[in-house]
């Protein structure tokens, strides 16, 4: 059956909340996916910095497949040793000491809001509920999370929102600091901002951000849910930049393709949830963890991390030489395989001509395009890449 004749039965079926692009995606192997026709795609999308471990990792599809055979899923009424072996090792392998696992980003993203409420009522008061995140931020779908993202454009026609939240901007820590009073519970920001351009934090204005907290005595969280879990190079953004949140949420990579989110906090916060304050039934899932537990151990084991440090330099070069011939790329930016350029025209054309020619590529707003190819891409798969980048520039 044709990619068109997918499409077709499709549209007949599943909601229209998503332009997608027009190829039905059937099977996958490395870095690379195939369509419903048999054409062949060098994936630099990876489900959207999720396929870590890129596909049919045998590790993770033998795992899977040995929990599926035992137990598919049990609810958090009961432990479940997969949940429980993962957590471990996200706490020895981090500063932080207690998880709480869901299935997505949003989840996470609303587990960290209603910690940061409960913990400014507990600690401060009825009256401190405020939340500041940033400017052009996003956090998810959820109205919680869609709440906290700070781009109006995400927000059309869901009015009221979710009361108590402010915007600051980005890398400007006097407009964060003026937004702070007494209400004020929490600041929620990405290390690296994703969907708002691929725009890396500054270390120093995260340093401010985490004296501030400390000073008023507030919960500092990142969103790490897509440049988390080696990403940058480092099993998590926060320790590229050697200054640590309080509440850390999760996703994406983290599963390698299995659904699964999570939020991590220090010991210091880790009573502020009681029994029947928050539950997710799939959370914890023993499969998900399962696939958690594959991912998180390749990337220690398998010297997953120095690829992604080493690719990364690498797609960065390549890039910075295209900006050098082409003067409608106007900026390079990214760490680790979390790269994008930002054009000075919009990138849907380009990323298009680059789908026809064979490399899966997507945006980060109007004029960015994102580069989050699987962890595991090599120089060569890189090269490819760009050769087919540049062809389709040549002709813009």
């Amino acid at each position: 059956m044709s990619n068109m004749e997918w499409i077709s039965r499709g549209k007949k079926v599943i909601m229209n909340t998503y332009n997608r692009f027009p190829l039905t995606l059937t099977e996958g192997k490395g870095v690379y996916v195939k369509d419903a026709e048999g054409k062949k795609y060098l994936d630099f999308a990876s489900g959207i910095a999720v396929n870590a471990l890129g596909y049919g990792n045998k590790a993770l599809v033998e795992a899977l497949e040995e929990q599926i055979n035992k137990i598919m899923h049990c609810s958090n009424l009961y432990w479940n040793t997969a949940a429980i072996e993962t957590a471990e090792i996200m706490i020895n392998h981090s500063i932080f000491d207690k998880v709480f696992f869901c299935n997505s980003g949003a989840e996470a993203i609303e587990s960290a809001l209603k910690l940061a409420r409960k913990f400014g009522k507990k600690k401060h008061g009825e009256n401190c509920y405020e939340i500041i995140t940033m400017k052009n931020s996003f956090h998810g779908r959820t109205l919680g999370a869609i709440t906290a993202t700070g781009q109006e454009k995400y927000q059309k026609d869901l009015n009221p929102l979710l009361d108590g939240i402010l915007y600051a901007d980005f890398n400007d820590f006097e407009s964060v600091k003026k937004l702070v009073s007494e209400k004020t519970c929490a600041i929620l920001v990405e290390p690296i901002q994703g969907e708002g351009g691929i725009r890396p934090a500054k270390k120093d204005f995260l340093q401010k951000l985490r004296d501030l907290c400390n000073e008023k005595d507030i919960l500092l969280m990142y969103d790490e849910v897509q440049c988390g879990i080696g990403r940058t190079g480092y099993l998590f953004a926060y320790e590229a930049y050697g200054v640590a949140p309080d509440v850390i949420s999760l996703a994406k990579g983290l599963g390698g393709g299995f659904p699964i989110g999570a939020m991590m906090l220090v010991e210091k916060y880790s009573d502020i949830f009681e029994p029947g304050d928050h539950a997710s039934t799939f959370g914890g899932n023993p499969a998900a963890c399962t696939a958690a537990k594959v991912v998180l151990n390749s990337l220690m084991k398998a010297s997953i991390l120095e690829n992604v440090k080493k690719q990364g330099d690498y797609l960065k070069e390549k890039l910075n030489k295209l900006k050098e011939r082409y003067e409608i790329i106007i900026d390079v930016r990214g760490m680790g395989l979390m790269q994008g350029i930002e054009l000075s025209l919009p990138v849907a054309d380009i990323i298009n001509q680059c789908i026809k020619s064979g490399l899966l590529l997507v945006g980060a707003g109007s004029q960015v395009i994102r580069f989050v190819p699987p962890l595991i891409v090599d120089k060569n798969e890189i090269d490819e890449a760009i050769n087919i980048l540049e062809n389709v520039l040549k002709e813009v």
